[in-house]
């Protein structure tokens, strides 16, 4: 096992002594105001933005964007490939597949040492792959029962009450509630009839997607490149292996369905999460969770141009809305006297 993993450009980034990491600041602490700080990079970052002259703030805020919207396409365009695999292996085998098939490019690709860390470390490793594990679950159940859109909506209202419950600006709250606004005009065609079950799992989704912005800033502070992702992710598939295998059987080993599977996994997990960790050593997580309210409006997107769902006007207001709510949120996050 390697002690070091990968850079982008093939050099190796030295391995943290198990005394840095035990002295590495809390990102989840939050400071007299009871407002969380922002997460600061990791000593692996930091050296490699000081070897290569630094990045402004501005320009740091921008390319965190930057990946959090190739996350988002990435992501979206993964869940319309997923729909084709329901009828072969079910919710639970679909999200099986994805997991399991991340956890292993994961681990390969980053290849992750298992030594220095303390326990702190590890429970957020856990507390990640659980994370990971009940919010995509969660979302294939809903989605299974309840219209996409509707489904979308109701997820989101977790990283919305998190955006707001993390900023301290008036403004920020104007954002979020811009935001819902687009959200809930987006998925207004589905919310007639809605099955309990499918919006219950949605709203639960939603709780998980809290969760994970808030671990996955922790895990990139506290683990070097992607390895805290690797290691959570691995803990996502242990969990829902069982369920996959006693719901979707000999299905999952269908060559058709492994090929789908595994193209799922690198656009809806492997791609998407490993830009989002990366982001969020850079942006804070109310600035963050507002930024998700592209989800819905991306959806859409690749809706019409991959199953041909047809856009009304509604539904163009409303991408209109909530990308001028992701905008002016990262803009507030960066100005102080926003």
């Amino acid at each position: 096992m390697n002690s070091s993993s990968p850079r982008p450009d093939g050099a190796a980034a030295p391995a943290p002594t198990p005394s840095a990491v035990a002295s590495r600041p809390d990102p989840a602490a939050p400071d007299p105001a009871g407002v969380p700080h922002p997460v600061p990079p990791s000593p692996e970052v930091a050296a490699a933005e000081a070897a290569g002259g630094g990045a402004g703030g501005a320009r740091g805020r921008f390319v965190s964007v930057a990946l959090v919207i190739g996350g988002i396409v990435s992501l979206q365009f993964g869940s319309s490939v997923a729909v084709l695999l329901f009828p072969r292996a079910g919710a639970l085998g679909v999200v099986t597949l994805r997991l399991v098939v991340a956890s292993l490019v994961l681990l390969i690709a980053c290849r992750p040492k298992l030594r220095g860390y303390g326990r702190g470390d590890w429970a957020t490793v856990v507390g990640f792959g659980i994370a990971l594990a009940g919010m995509n679950s969660l979302f294939y159940q809903a989605i299974d029962r309840i219209p996409l859109g509707a489904a979308v909506t109701l997820e989101f209202l977790g990283p919305l009450i998190l955006s707001v419950a993390t900023s301290r600006r008036l403004l920020s709250v104007v954002w979020a509630m811009l935001a819902l606004g687009g959200v809930v005009l987006l998925g207004r065609e589905g919310f007639d009839g809605l099955n309990l079950a499918g919006a219950a799992c949605a709203l639960a989704a939603g709780g998980f997607w809290a969760a994970y912005i808030l671990l996955s800033a922790r895990a990139g502070q506290r683990f070097p490149q992607a390895d805290g992702l690797a290691l959570a992710m691995t803990v996502a598939a242990l969990l829902s292996l069982p369920l996959g295998i006693a719901t979707a059987g000999r299905a999952l080993l269908d060559p058709v369905t492994l090929g789908l599977g595994a193209a799922v996994a690198l656009m809806s997990s492997v791609l998407p999460y490993t830009l989002e960790l990366l982001a969020l050593r850079k942006l804070p997580a109310s600035g963050f969770a507002v930024m998700m309210s592209l989800e819905p409006a991306a959806a859409a997107t690749a809706g019409l141009l991959v199953l041909h769902q047809a856009l009304g006007w509604a539904e163009i207001v409303a991408i209109g809305l909530v990308v001028v709510a992701s905008v002016g949120a990262v803009r507030s996050a960066g100005d102080p006297h926003g």
